[in-house]
């Protein structure tokens, strides 16, 4: 048998090697969704939001700006940006490993040997002292052919993870865009909710006054007045925790931008501004390619199934090529000497794992699991995605339904103050009558508000959830 035959041999024998993985037996994910949302689409596409960007999508200027400076100064963005960088090494490093490995090297050194050796008989015939110097100057190569692909197989697990750490990026982007615009409109919504409850406080004062004109007209008692003045403080008391909540709404979104406390430029007005008569969020299929983490997900997955092919390798013989040129002498002016202080070697070598494999079956077990949970993550990504986007699309129509009730209930409560002061002032309705209408009207226009808010938020959600943002 040449050997040539013997290499085969050695190759058939080590590719029936590899354990059966029957006990975690590996599959493909599932990649199928739905045809459609559950909620009603419209027809037209004009405010499809699978293809807006945030520039236009989002039109206050104040709040493109922030987006802006976060882009630039978020450190979570910035973390992940040197993740991108050192996963970029990760695949020099990787592709490195199957080119030859050539370095060069020099060296100076004394032997003694043994004179009742073979080599100090020897030296001694020849008239050689027995202390000799030794000078080696050369170059050596070693190179493992890859002959079952384990490190090319590496190599482009390796430019997977990069890639997936790009789509890592853009998903922490899209999280911040979407974290930046809530806490923006939230801000917004704080102001409006301080100002209705300045006015109203200003209306319950003047009330208060009535109240005791009406006390020292001996048409009510002291605890009218009482229960009014406690109204007003209640309502006093109530600006302090909006103030307080305004600060760190303001302060999270210093935080996202990447710079120290200081005031937020808004104007409050932008939440009064109406929404997308009517959004598209086209079809689920489309989650596959614009939603970043499904697409670092995936990439994850095709990396895990190559670390698998990588460990199933090491099972099978590995060739290896080393060789090596340059020159030695003991003495240094022969260093040089052509051919005659000329050496080189060249040499192949093929192993095969054949006992104690313990940690090489590990390694494929382990590696195998991991695909196994790349695939789960992979089905869990996607199952996330499609119910984020169906969520938020039946929010958006129900809080369109209550926003036009709740404007109704706020009508009808402010047209109710009017009535209780006049049934009061005639004395045909009480004072807790006055109280408890004032307060109603006072929470409807809060409610009415955070629906408002409630309303830019989903719309803010969908777009985070079909993977807006990035762009």
């Amino acid at each position: 048998m040449g050997r040539f035959g013997l290499l085969g041999c050695v190759g058939l024998l080590g590719l029936g090697c590899a354990p059966s993985l029957s006990q975690n037996p590996p599959r493909e994910p599932q990649r199928e969704l739905p045809a459609s949302y559950s909620a009603p689409q419209p027809t037209a596409a004009a405010n499809n939001l699978v293809e807006m960007t945030w520039r236009h999508l989002f039109e206050e200027p104040e709040l493109r700006s922030l987006i802006e400076l976060a882009l630039e100064h978020n450190q979570e963005l910035n973390i992940r940006v040197q993740e991108i960088i050192i996963a970029q090494n990760e695949v020099l490093a990787r592709e490195g490993e199957y080119l030859p490995k050539v370095s060069v090297g020099a060296g100076a050194g004394v032997d003694k040997v043994s004179e009742h050796t073979s080599q100090g008989v020897s030296d001694e015939a020849h008239a050689l002292p027995a202390i000799l110097q030794n000078y080696k100057l050369g170059f050596t190569a070693s190179w493992e052919v890859d002959i079952w692909g384990r490190l090319r197989n590496t190599a482009k697990a390796a430019t997977l993870r990069y890639l997936s750490s790009i789509e890592g990026r853009n998903f922490v982007v899209t999280k911040l865009v979407a974290e930046l615009a809530r806490s923006y409109y939230e801000l917004l919504a704080l102001d409006r909710q301080l100002a209705v409850l300045k006015q109203n406080i200003d209306i319950q004062s003047r009330g208060l006054q009535v109240v005791r004109l009406q006390k020292e007209a001996a048409k009510v008692t002291e605890l009218a007045v009482q229960r009014f003045e406690a109204e007003v403080l209640k309502n006093q008391s109530q600006q302090y925790d909006l103030q307080q909540r305004i600060i760190e709404a303001e302060n999270r979104i210093n935080f996202l931008v990447g710079r120290f406390p200081q005031p937020v430029a808004r104007r409050a007005e932008h939440l009064e501004a109406p929404l997308p008569s009517t959004i598209s969020a086209g079809i689920p299929a489309q989650l596959l390619a614009n939603r970043p983490d499904v697409k670092q997900a995936e990439l994850e997955l095709a990396a895990a199934k190559l670390d698998v092919q990588a460990a199933k390798a090491r099972f099978y013989p590995a060739l290896s090529i080393d060789a090596g040129v340059g020159y030695q002498a003991f003495n240094v002016k022969h260093l040089l000497a052509t051919p005659e202080s000329l050496i080189f070697n060249l040499a192949g070598n093929l192993t095969a794992p054949l006992l104690n494999r313990q940690a090489i079956k590990a390694d494929y077990f382990s590696a195998n699991a991991a695909q196994m949970q790349a695939v789960f993550k992979y089905e869990q990504t996607l199952l996330q995605a499609f119910t984020e986007v169906a969520n938020q699309l039946a929010m958006i129509g129900n809080l369109d339904k209550r926003f036009q009730l709740a404007t109704q209930q706020v009508d009808r409560l402010t047209r109710s103050i009017e009535t209780s002061n006049v049934l009061f002032q005639s004395a045909r309705a009480d004072y807790l009558e006055v109280l408890t209408t004032r307060r109603d009207a006072l929470e409807s226009q809060i409610e009415l508000i955070d629906t408002k808010l409630r309303q830019r938020l989903a719309l803010v959600n969908v777009y985070q959830a079909l993977g807006g943002g990035w762009r």
